[in-house]
Formats: structure tokens, sequence, C-alpha cells
């Protein structure tokens, strides 16, 4: 059986931590920001990480973690 492969925009939005939890961008910053509030825009700056139920999803499917 061959070795299976990470999907490719898979790593590139995500990364593990040390603990194994996944990381990532958080959307919403990119345009049309005069519309949003100081409070969204400050929040979503840097990374965040995924909630469990949504982490275990891109482990088993994208990443391929068991």
């Amino acid at each position: 059986m061959p070795k299976l492969k990470n999907k490719s925009s898979a790593k590139k939005r995500f990364k593990l931590t040390a603990k194994g939890k996944v990381r990532f961008n958080s959307a919403g910053l990119n345009h049309m920001l005069r519309r949003r509030p100081q409070k969204m825009k400050r929040t979503n700056r840097g990374t965040q990480i995924m909630a469990a139920s949504d982490a275990k999803i891109v482990k088993r499917n994208f990443l391929r973690m068991t």
C-alpha cells in the first residue's frame, strides 16, 4: 500500500502545535475593513487554535493523522 499524502492546500493553511492542536489563520482581514468593528479586527489578528471537533476532521482527512 502506498504512503498517504497530505493535502497540499491543508499544509499551507494549518500548522500543528507541539501538543497536536491545529493552529490556523483567522479570516476576515483582507478587505472592507472600514465596516468592521475595531474589536473584530483586533481579535482576528494573528493565529487561533481550532475547536477540537473541527481539528479532528482536519487531522484525519487532510493532514493524514489518526
